[in-house]
């Protein structure tokens, strides 16, 4: 099942190529944080925030987000899958 905005946020439209990537990582990471328990591999996750979409740059921007968020320990990737990290999860936990 996808949607052109799986998470339902709403962002400006970005202005610089940073808030680009910035809005690519909070839609992946939301997206894996709502879906929490399904776990997805990253041909799965882009697939699904580029429905529609086909092309290395929109594919990059995803695998290019994923390792920004598993370098800032939100997410780890697990025998082929990309999972939140406990503190990703904390934090979503709080923030509701």
């Amino acid at each position: 099942m996808s949607c052109d905005n799986p998470t339902d946020r709403g962002f400006p439209d970005p202005s610089t190529p940073g808030d680009t990537d910035r809005k690519v990582e909070w839609t992946i990471l939301g997206y894996l944080l709502d879906s929490d328990p399904d776990r997805f591999t990253i041909p799965q996750v882009s697939r699904t925030m580029n429905a529609g979409e086909t092309g290395f740059d929109s594919e990059d921007a995803v695998e290019r987000a994923i390792r920004q968020l598993v370098g800032a320990g939100l997410l780890h990737c697990s025998d082929g899958f990309v999972l939140p990290t406990e503190a990703a999860l904390y934090f979503w936990q709080l923030e509701e």
